[in-house]
C-alpha cells in the first residue's frame, strides 16, 4: 500500500492554530511517527508536506500535487483542532464512501484512548480532500486548546491509533519517529528528478516525478528510461556514466550532421521519435528539420541555443 502522509501545515505563511501547545509541532510529530511505522509494516510512504510555499492556497496545491503525481492509494492529513477551550475530542473528515470507510476505523482507534468522539464528518469544504484523486481523509486529533486533551494527547499514542486505524496492524517492536524529511533530502537525488523532469522522462506510469529529493520506485524506474535511451547499463541508479551523460545534454553543445555523438545525439533522437543509434544521419536530421520548422526555428538541422531551448528550457 502507498500512503501519503501529510503533517498539516508547517509551510508559512500555512501555519497552524495555537493553544496550550502548537499545532504546528503537534501534526509534524505524529506525521513523522506515523510515517516511520507504516514504512517499518513494509508500506511505500508519500510525504505530500512541501518545504516552502507563497501562499496558503499554494501549500494546500503543492501537497494535492504530491499525492496526485505519485498516485498514492491513500491520502492522509494530520491536524489539531482549537476553539472555544470547551470544545473536546476527535472528528475525521471524509468526503466519499471509501474514504468514510477508511475514516471510521481510525477514529474508532483514537477514541480508544480517551477522546471524545465526535463522529466522521463531510469534508466537502477542506481543500485537499476536494483536489486529491484518491481516498483521502483528514483527522482532527484533538483540540490544543482543551486541557481535558492535552492531558490525554500522547504523541506515540495518538500515531500508533492512526496507524492501527489505517492498517489493523502495528509494528512488533518500536520505532523510531522518522526527522523531519525536508532536513534530510538527498541533494543529489532532487537534482536527478530535476534534471529527468527536464528532459521530459517520466516514469513507468508515464508521470513527470515529484521533485523531493528521495529515491523511490518512481525515480528508478525514469532513472532506468534515461539510461536505456542514452545506451548506458539500465540499474535504475545514477552512477558516474549516468551523470556524464546527463551534464553532456545538459552542456547544450552544437549538434550537427553526420555528428557520431553518442548519449547526446541518442537523447535527441530518442525526443524526436527516430532509431536511437547515437549516430546523426539522415533520419535523424530530417526529424531535426521537421522539429525545427514545427517550432519556428530556422530548419537548419543544427541544435544550436535556439533548438536546445525548445528542446530542454
Amino acid at each position: 500500500m502507498k500512503f501519503g502522509i501529510d503533517s498539516g501545515h508547517n509551510c508559512p505563511p500555512d501555519t497552524g492554530a495555537r493553544g496550550i501547545k502548537v499545532e504546528d509541532n503537534l501534526t509534524l510529530d505524529v506525521g513523522n511517527r506515523v510515517i516511520a511505522k507504516l514504512r517499518a509494516l513494509g508500506h511505500e510512504v508519500v510525504v505530500c508536506k512541501p518545504s516552502s510555499a507563497r501562499t496558503v492556497t499554494e501549500s494546500l496545491s503543492k501537497r494535492c500535487s504530491t499525492a496526485n503525481a505519485s498516485r498514492v492509494d491513500i491520502y492522509v492529513s494530520i491536524h489539531f483542532n482549537a476553539f472555544n477551550r470547551q470544545a473536546n475530542g476527535t472528528e475525521v473528515f471524509a468526503t466519499s464512501e471509501n474514504g468514510r470507510k477508511i475514516a471510521k476505523p481510525v477514529l474508532d482507534e483514537i477514541v480508544k484512548l480517551g477522546f471524545f468522539n465526535r463522529g466522521v464528518k463531510s469534508g466537502s469544504h477542506l481543500y485537499v480532500l476536494k483536489n486529491t484523486n484518491m481516498p483521502a481523509i483528514l483527522v482532527e486529533c484533538c483540540f490544543i486548546d482543551s486541557q481535558k486533551d492535552m492531558n490525554l494527547f500522547n504523541p506515540e499514542t495518538m500515531a500508533n491509533a492512526i496507524v492501527k486505524g489505517l492498517t489493523g496492524k502495528l509494528p512488533s517492536a518500536p520505532v523510531p519517529p522518522v526527522q523531519d524529511e525536508e532536513d534530510n533530502v538527498d541533494e543529489t537525488i532532487l537534482r536527478l528528478q530535476k534534471a529527468l523532469n527536464r528532459f521530459k522522462i517520466t516514469d513507468r506510469n508515464g508521470k513527470v516525478l515529484v521533485e523531493d529529493g528521495f529515491i523511490g520506485a518512481n525515480t528508478k524506474s525514469a532513472t532506468e528510461k534515461f539510461q536505456t535511451i542514452v545506451g548506458v547499463q539500465a540499474t535504475g541508479v545514477a552512477d558516474t556514466t549516468t551523470w556524464n551523460a546527463i551534464n553532456l545534454i545538459l552542456a547544450k553543445r552544437i549538434i550537427r550532421p553526420n555528428h557520431a555523438g553518442g548519449a547526446v545525439v541518442r537523447y535527441l533522437q530518442y525526443r524526436l521519435g527516430v532509431d536511437n543509434d547515437g549516430v546523426y544521419g539522415p533520419q535523424t536530421e530530417v526529424a531535426v528539420k521537421n522539429f525545427q520548422k514545427q517550432n519556428g526555428l530556422d530548419a537548419d538541422g543544427i541544435i544550436g541555443p535556439a533548438s536546445w531551448q525548445k528542446l530542454i528550457g
